[in-house]
C-alpha cells in the first residue's frame, strides 16, 4: 500500500542503483540495459582497464549533493540512474525511488579500490584500509536506515557473489522487483564471471 500511495502522489519512480564505490553497480546498470530498461548515462567517464564495459555514470547525479534545484530528477521518472549510495541523502523527497542496491564485502571493494587507485597513480595517498572499513561500516548503517526508514524508498538488495554465481536466478528477482517485462535471459548475460576480480573466498557476504 504504501508504494501504490507514493506512486499515485509522485508518479512513476525514479530507478536507482546504488552501493558502494566498486560494488558492482556498473555491472547492475549493463544488466538493465541488456533487460530493455532505459538508463541514463552521458558516457563522460570512458571504459578502461578497471571497468572495461564502461561506467554507466550520469555527471549530474554526482552533483546532486552541491545544487538547491533538484527539479530535473523529475524528467528521469521510469528510467534508471547509477548513484552512489554517498549522495542518496541528498536526493528530493518530493519523488518515488526504486533502489536496486548492491552489497559487497568490504575487503573486495578497499582490495578492488586500491588497484585502481594505484593504476591512477594515487598510490601515495590511500587512506588506510582499517580507516576506510570503519568509515563503510558506518556509513552502510546510516544509508540502510534511510532506505528502510523513508518512505519514497522501495529497496531490492542484492549481493555480488550470488549475481555472479547465480545470474539469471538474481535477474528474475530484479524484474520481479521493477514490475516484470524485462528480458531476464538478455540481463543475465551481462554478467561475466572472469570479471569477479579481488575476491574474498573465506570471508561472508552480507
Amino acid at each position: 500500500m504504501k508504494s501504490l500511495f507514493y506512486r499515485l502522489r509522485y508518479g512513476r519512480p525514479v530507478v536507482l542503483v546504488s552501493g558502494l564505490p566498486r560494488s558492482g553497480t556498473s555491472m547492475l546498470m549493463q544488466m538493465l540495459e541488456k533487460g530493455g530498461m532505459p538508463i541514463v548515462t552521458d558516457k563522460v567517464r570512458t571504459p578502461d582497464e578497471d571497468n572495461p564495459k564502461g561506467y554507466h555514470e550520469f555527471e549530474r547525479i554526482k552533483e546532486i549533493d552541491k545544487t538547491t534545484d533538484k527539479s530535473w530528477l523529475k524528467s528521469y521518472r521510469g528510467q534508471v540512474i547509477k548513484t552512489i549510495s554517498f549522495l542518496l541523502q541528498d536526493l528530493p523527497l518530493d519523488l518515488n525511488y526504486q533502489v536496486i542496491f548492491m552489497r559487497r564485502n568490504i575487503e573486495e571493494v578497499l582490495r578492488s579500490q586500491n588497484k585502481m587507485l594505484e593504476r591512477n597513480g594515487s598510490s601515495g595517498e590511500l587512506v588506510p584500509d582499517d580507516k576506510m572499513r570503519r568509515n563503510y561500516e558506518f556509513h552502510l548503517k546510516k544509508v540502510y536506515y534511510q532506505l528502510e526508514h523513508t518512505p519514497n524508498f522501495e529497496v531490492l538488495y542484492l549481493d555480488y557473489p550470488a549475481v555472479v554465481e547465480n545470474p539469471k536466478r538474481e535477474a528474475a528477482r530484479i524484474n520481479a522487483f521493477l514490475g516484470g517485462g524485462l528480458n531476464v535471459e538478455a540481463m543475465a548475460s551481462a554478467v561475466e564471471t572472469d570479471l569477479y576480480r579481488n575476491r574474498q573466498p573465506t570471508a561472508k557476504h552480507g
